[in-house]
């Protein structure tokens, strides 16, 4: 309710208890002054105590208001968590998968090199047997003088 419709009520109001306590109505249909004063009081009491409801729902929807605001920033900020950890699971699943290629990458690369490591041990070998080869040849041509 605006301030001048409670204004506008309050000073009906109160002319109406002026008038009635004046007395300014038929002979026979004089209330009794006390009982009308009653009236008015209570009137007046439930007038005020709905007006203390109304501004005590206005601050619980204003209350109401602000949690249900509070309660969305929270929504928001969760999703955002949600969208971050998302992300965060897809990273490291990349990771994973990249660890992995390069895990089976150095496994080749050590295969390789024992491959190669082979090999060469394979070429001592045969360069040995070739040393030793011309060690005996050498070693035929010193003992036969012709």
């Amino acid at each position: 309710m605006s301030h001048d419709a409670s204004a506008s009520k309050q000073q009906r109001q109160q002319e109406a208890r002026a008038h009635l306590m004046a007395g300014d109505g038929p002979a026979d249909v004089q209330p009794d002054r006390e009982f009308v004063n009653e009236h008015v009081l209570a009137a007046e009491a439930a007038s005020n105590e709905a007006e203390q409801f109304r501004r005590l729902a206005e601050e619980a929807r204003e209350v109401r208001d602000h949690h249900r605001e509070a309660l969305e920033v929270i929504r928001q900020e969760r999703e955002l968590l949600r969208e971050t950890a998302e992300g965060a699971r897809i990273a490291a699943e990349e990771a994973r998968g990249a660890a992995e290629a390069a895990r089976e990458v150095m496994v080749d690369a050590v295969r390789a090199t024992a491959d190669t490591l082979d090999a060469t041990l394979e070429h001592m070998k045969v360069v040995e047997e070739m040393r030793r080869t011309l060690r005996d040849i050498r070693d035929v041509d010193q003992l036969d003088p012709n």
